[in-house]
């Protein structure tokens, strides 16, 4: 089977835990407004690979990955859901970590065809990273111009299967970096029986000279980059929502 492919990096560090593979797929359904790769959205684009071949050019630098592995991300590399299987099977056989950065937008709890992947699929996946980008769902939709439910649904089916789950956020100013709505995503996410870490990071502009090469409006120009010291300050709200839900549910967890 062939996967339609991005780019690959051999040496990511902001990937999962150590050094690891990175693996971008091609075509995401989100539009998010602050995307810093538009050019993953077409399903059609990239270069096309065989899973074999991504297990053959981590074999090639394998000692740098003694404490990393594979990450799939995109795009949304849920969309290639039977790619990632088979990736993933040859990845198990080899005794390799494996990672999935999605943003958790695929997930229809009613599809039972994709959801019986998406079961299998667990079984070989150590760790998905997922990116919520607002837990409102008015300013998701407008933010992404897609709905959260099945995201937020799918965070819950991690916590089910009993996946590690790392939450990403990014904080934009005037967007999503109101106190109210980070300590209610900090109550959704204190709910979350394998929350394993929160990464909280800051916006940033450097994409507009990208979406003006490929003639796509960049909606957020007139947006400043925030503050890396203010999205630390910010972080401590979700964690307050955190640790409400955690100690109403007396939910055992580890420091965040």
């Amino acid at each position: 089977m062939k996967g339609r492919i991005h780019s690959l990096q051999s040496f990511g560090t902001v990937d999962g835990p150590g050094v690891r593979y990175v693996v971008f797929m091609q075509g995401c359904p989100m539009r998010c407004a602050y995307c810093h790769n538009p050019d993953t959205w077409p399903v059609n684009a990239g270069e096309e690979y065989e899973a074999s071949y991504i297990v053959e050019q981590y074999h090639r630098n394998e000692g740098f990955y003694h404490d990393g592995g594979i990450t799939v991300t995109g795009g949304e590399p849920l969309l290639q859901i039977d790619f990632v299987l088979e990736l993933f099977e040859l990845c198990k056989k080899d005794n390799i970590h494996t990672c999935i950065d999605t943003s958790g937008i695929t997930y229809k709890p009613g599809n039972e065809i994709y959801n019986a992947k998406l079961d299998k699929l667990m079984t070989m996946t150590d760790l998905v990273m997922l990116d919520i980008k607002h837990i409102d769902p008015q300013k998701h939709l407008e933010l992404t111009a897609q709905p959260n439910d099945g995201i937020l649904a799918f965070a819950e089916y991690l916590s089910e299967k009993e996946i590690p789950i790392w939450i990403r956020h990014v904080v934009v100013p005037g967007i999503t970096d109101d106190e109210v709505y980070l300590k209610k995503l900090g109550y959704f996410i204190g709910g979350l029986k394998t929350l394993k870490a929160l990464d909280v990071l800051p916006y940033h502009n450097m994409a507009i000279p990208k979406y003006e090469n490929l003639g796509i409006d960049y909606k957020l120009k007139d947006v400043p980059p925030m503050d890396k010291a203010k999205a630390l300050e910010l972080k401590k709200f979700i964690l307050d929502g955190i640790k409400e839900r955690r100690a109403k549910e007396n939910i055992a967890h580890e420091e965040l």
